[in-house]
């Protein structure tokens, strides 16, 4: 099919769009549908009134990178929002990366801003959004398959996805993402068959669209995703998603997740399950400045059960009783060096936060800054030689990197947001931060605000934005990276 400008006034009143665009006498609850992009064959809405349906067919080679080609039924909407239905594929198929969605579209363009809450032909169910029109398309993989009813929630510039199976109640299914739509948008189903030469069917039953009610956040509860995110293509997939805080992860050299919820320590496999509690002896106060060693065998924490102010204590992998390192609180771990012997941390003494230095195995403590207000953060590169970290001597918190015993020190981030956590990737050719907006103190990194996940090319330092989200304090504050150097892993929250 070529692409003809269609100037369509019966489904999308004055706008000119790259689409072909089919009318029903009856669409239910939506007022238009169209096909969307370069598709082979004309889709098609058929809409039971009886038992208040949509079979959706259509083809279309896919819904990504910069384009799309699908079928969508659609309505004009404002203000925030949800939209859930039952998805049942109609036969086999021919690819298993069709997709049959829940969709709000900036526009009828194929390059449109976008969000969807999507099943795919395989089951794989996933959040995919294009943040700017003619971007790339991103996603957000569910730890769950194939469930009988999804639904996608906007709520201010936020979208999540909740999702049941059959004879369930709808759960969050984790992994927000940050993507403001200019209003009026549109709404409605999206089919593709993510092969242009045939034509895929799918019927979408019990179709509900409500709005939501605006609530106040003291009224709200934290919800915690524990997630991965690729470095090649910055998709994300849910490890586990939980009501309850959890925080910081750590990535095992195996394939195991380590954070702390309440106080404890609990441990995850990568591919998802239930977290596993570590045996942490009489420490039941630890925060989220905790680590594990270069060669997998022990583990650190900062914790406040003996003195009510964070001490650093070491304990093998697999837990046991605490051996306390150092002697002065309070202290919080963040970096251990390449070859085992040496911890970085930061530390507050008479009344400054600095970077300090102490041997594993105990002992004196070594001041490597000495700069007025905050030193945070700090963790080696792999070859061991610096140390970076984020310091707000220059009035807003930047990322900061200096020789191992301190000297030589040189600001490496220099823009007016908030840079804090500096994690090199173990094969010494990223760093990962997180980035708060001028909205809170220089020299604060609190829970619950609009941040970013950064990636600097140490080559270059050119400087990309792998993810918007919701998270602050706990979302990175320990290395987190896989040992491959290919994934990083995160917790993202909700206030629901």
């Amino acid at each position: 099919m070529t692409k003809n400008r269609v100037k369509n006034l019966a489904c999308c009143t004055s706008v000119l769009i790259f689409a072909t665009c089919n009318t029903a006498p009856d669409l239910g609850i939506f007022a238009g549908n169209t096909d969307i992009g370069a598709v082979n064959h004309a889709g098609s809405v058929e809409y039971n009134r009886a038992d208040g349906s949509y079979t959706l067919s259509a083809s279309g080679t896919n819904m990504w990178f910069n384009e799309d080609e699908l079928h969508y039924v659609w309505k004009k909407m404002s203000g925030d929002l949800s939209i859930a239905a039952d998805i049942e594929w109609v036969g086999d198929g021919v690819d298993p990366h069709r997709k049959a969605c829940l969709i709000i579209r900036q526009s009828l363009e194929p390059g449109s801003a976008y969000a969807d809450a999507v099943i795919h032909g395989d089951g794989l169910t996933s959040l995919q959004y294009r943040d700017v029109t003619g971007g790339a398309t991103r996603e957000v993989q569910a730890a769950l398959s194939a469930p009988r009813r999804i639904r996608l929630e906007k709520e201010g510039d936020y979208l999540s996805m909740s999702a049941a199976f059959a004879g369930e109640e709808l759960a969050a299914a984790g992994g927000a993402f940050k993507l403001a739509f200019s209003e009026p948008f549109y709404v409605g189903l999206g089919l593709c068959a993510h092969n242009n030469a045939v034509i895929e069917k799918a019927v979408f039953s019990d179709v509900v669209i409500e709005t939501i009610a605006p609530k106040a956040d003291s009224l709200k509860k934290v919800a915690s995703t524990l997630e991965t995110i690729a470095i090649a293509s910055f998709d994300r997939r849910v490890v586990y998603h939980t009501d309850v805080l959890i925080e910081a992860p750590n990535w095992s050299p195996g394939q195991t997740l380590i954070f702390n919820s309440s106080g404890l320590l609990y441990k995850i496999p990568v591919a998802g399950g239930e977290p596993e509690l570590i045996p942490s002896g009489f420490a039941r106060r630890i925060n989220n400045d905790h680590g594990i060693s270069p060669d997998g065998s022990q583990m650190v924490i900062s914790d406040a059960t003996e003195t009510g102010s964070s001490l650093i204590y070491s304990l093998p992998i697999s837990g046991g009783t605490p051996h306390k390192i150092t002697m002065l609180a309070p202290s919080y771990w963040h970096g251990w060096s390449p070859d085992g012997k040496t911890l970085a941390y930061c530390a507050e003494r008479n009344g400054n936060y600095d970077i300090y230095t102490i041997p594993f195995t105990g002992g004196a403590e070594k001041r490597l800054t000495t700069a007025e207000g905050l030193d945070d953060g700090p963790d080696y590169s792999p070859d061991g030689k610096y140390i970076y970290f984020n310091s707000v001597r220059t009035g807003t918190m930047q990322i900061w990197r200096m020789k191992a015993d301190g000297s030589e020190q040189e600001q490496i981030t220099t823009d007016e947001l908030h840079d804090w956590f500096p994690h090199p990737s173990p094969d010494g050719k990223w760093l990962a931060y997180i980035t708060f907006g001028r909205d809170v103190p220089a020299d604060s990194h609190p829970p619950n605000k609009d941040v970013m996940l950064r990636l600097m090319n140490l080559a270059t330092r050119e400087v990309q934005v792998m993810a918007k989200l919701f998270g602050g304090q706990g979302t990175i504050n320990v290395p987190s990276w896989s040992p491959d150097s290919e994934r990083l892993a995160f917790v993202s929250y909700q206030l629901k």
